[in-house]
């Protein structure tokens, strides 16, 4: 038999194998009868629990263990060996007159048992056989409910993380996207907030905590909430942004450790929107005319850069139907084919104008756009990414 593995070529894999046996003429018979149908199986023999237990590692893919051994009896010794090995295969041999035992033993966690004066080196291979793939399938099922486990509790803490807007307003559009960067991580550096105050005003923000782990997603969680409590005890503009500049101060771990921010203010007439903007990317523009990116300036220093600083702002006009949509770099930093060119501001608002062309809106424009700008980069995006779409008609 070919003893090579070859994944996927339908070659069988050559066996390594423990046998755990105290008893030579039991050994002996064990290892004779394997090798007439497999000769290049590899058996390892212990002949005590403690020798075993030494004796096992990964490369083991099933271990073959009689109960009655000199330093341990009954399944004291099968739980000793699946804890040393809880993703190997046992395989319990035992005499005529223990066959309960066997059965005892796949209930407390081995993949089968044999009767050793019951079985021919055929029957044998195939119990090993068994063994070994219902120890993998056994393995993945355990996997699959982890993962559908952790995927509840992600989905549960995030509802409790990510932001409910507060926004009461029908004639507006609230749309956000939000991925962490890191594998199976539950949030990143992003983070974004929408409030309507009681004069009617809309704030809308998004941010950036520099770095990817999660202390920065902690961080940014603290931010959010501190810049809702304060938009809604009445604090507004450049005031916000020191008090937040100082709350970032005082939270943070390490003096380097700096934010990024865009703040918008929208009036209760829905006619004029403030800017605020604190090293952080320029927000788009959508109106019937088209797509555009708002002004350079003014802008100002990150949070938590320059001590005692004044985020300067502007008012532009909005018009009747219009979309505000605010990002973070994770959305502009991929790359745009082979080379070192990234996508950046000016290959965002080509995605940007052709989804607008298209007749793109809402949650469909946002995905349409992190969806082109992954297919550019050749695979998911490696930052964090957030994106916030506030809109209002349906653009002309």
């Amino acid at each position: 038999m070919t003893t090579a593995n070859s994944r996927g070529s339908g070659v069988l894999e050559r066996l390594r194998l423990l046998l755990i046996e105290d008893d030579p003429g039991d050994a002996f018979l064990v290892e004779e009868l394997l090798r007439e149908v497999e000769p290049d199986v590899d058996i390892t023999l212990a002949r005590t629990l403690r020798e075993a237990l030494s004796l096992l590692d990964a490369s083991v893919q099933c271990v073959l263990v009689d109960l009655a051994l000199p330093d341990a009896q009954g399944l004291d010794t099968l739980q000793q060996v699946l804890v040393k090995a809880p993703g190997t295969a046992v395989l319990v041999l035992t005499g005529l007159a223990d066959a309960h035992v066997g059965v005892a033993a796949v209930g407390a966690g081995a993949q089968d048992y044999l009767v050793k004066q019951d079985v021919d080196g055929a029957l044998l291979m195939r119990a090993i056989r068994y063994a070994i793939e219902r120890k993998r399938a056994d393995e993945t099922e355990r996997q699959l409910v982890e993962a559908r486990a952790v995927s509840r509790e992600n989905a549960r803490l995030e509802r409790g993380l990510l932001p409910v807007p507060i926004l009461n307003d029908p004639s507006l559009r609230h749309d956000a996207r939000y991925r962490p960067g890191r594998a199976r991580a539950l949030l990143g550096g992003d983070f974004y907030d929408t409030v309507q105050t009681e004069d009617g005003a809309v704030h809308i923000m998004i941010g950036d905590v520099c770095g990817h782990g999660a202390d920065e997603a902690s961080l940014g969680v603290r931010l959010r909430m501190a810049w809702r409590a304060l938009v809604l005890a009445g604090l507004r503009g450049g005031p916000l942004l020191t008090t937040l500049d100082a709350v970032l101060q005082h939270e943070r771990w390490s003096d380097e450790i700096f934010t990024t921010l865009c703040m918008l203010t929208i009036d209760a007439g829905r006619e004029t929107v403030d800017v605020h903007r604190a090293g952080h990317p320029r927000p788009l523009f959508f109106d019937e005319t088209g797509v555009k990116a708002f002004p350079d300036e003014p802008n100002g220093p990150a949070l938590g850069l320059l001590p005692c600083t004044d985020w300067p702002s502007e008012r532009l006009e909005l018009g009747r139907t219009w979309g505000l949509m605010l990002y973070t770099d994770g959305l502009i930093e991929g790359y745009v084919g082979d080379g070192d060119e990234r996508l950046d501001l000016e290959g965002l608002l080509r995605l940007a104008e052709d989804a607008h062309g298209r007749g793109e809106r809402g949650s469909r424009l946002i995905d349409g756009l992190i969806a082109e700008a992954e297919r550019l980069n050749g695979g998911v995006l490696a930052d964090d990414l957030a994106v916030l779409l506030l809109s209002r008609g349906d653009w002309g």
